[in-house]
């Protein structure tokens, strides 16, 4: 299964003072382990980013990320997404415009989506937003 992972999960998965970080993160090591191919775009790494004031620990997010398939949104990613947030307006949820993009990249690539955000689920509701859960 072709994974994109949330800045969520990552987070979980790369704080030191989480001693296990959750089901989320044992799901996203059993996909590095068994060769899934883990997908990321530049929203996630920034996010991770500005979590990591230590150079060290920034360095070493850089380098994992750099083993990654890296996904960049293009125009029509951008419409998409603003298409899904309104449509998700009209059924009453809020949606950021940073998780309708990563949405519409899932749903563009056919990928699953693992996360430990509870607005995806949301989204997956209305939208064909696979989930890993």
């Amino acid at each position: 299964m072709n994974l994109f992972v949330d800045t969520s999960v990552w987070s979980l998965a790369l704080r030191r003072d989480t001693p296990t970080g959750g089901a989320e993160v044992a799901h996203l090591t059993e996909a590095l382990e068994g060769g899934a191919q883990v997908f990321t775009t530049g929203l996630v790494l920034q996010e991770l980013l500005q979590g990591f004031f230590e150079p060290r620990n920034r360095q070493a997010v850089i380098e994992r990320f750099g083993a990654l398939p890296f996904l960049v949104p293009d125009r029509r990613d951008h419409v998409d997404a603003a298409d899904l947030r309104n449509q998700c307006r009209k059924h009453g949820l809020r949606v950021t415009t940073i998780d309708a993009l990563l949405a519409q990249l899932c749903i563009r690539h056919d990928l699953a989506m693992l996360t430990a955000d509870k607005d995806f689920a949301a989204i997956a509701e209305i939208h064909p937003l696979r989930l890993r859960i």
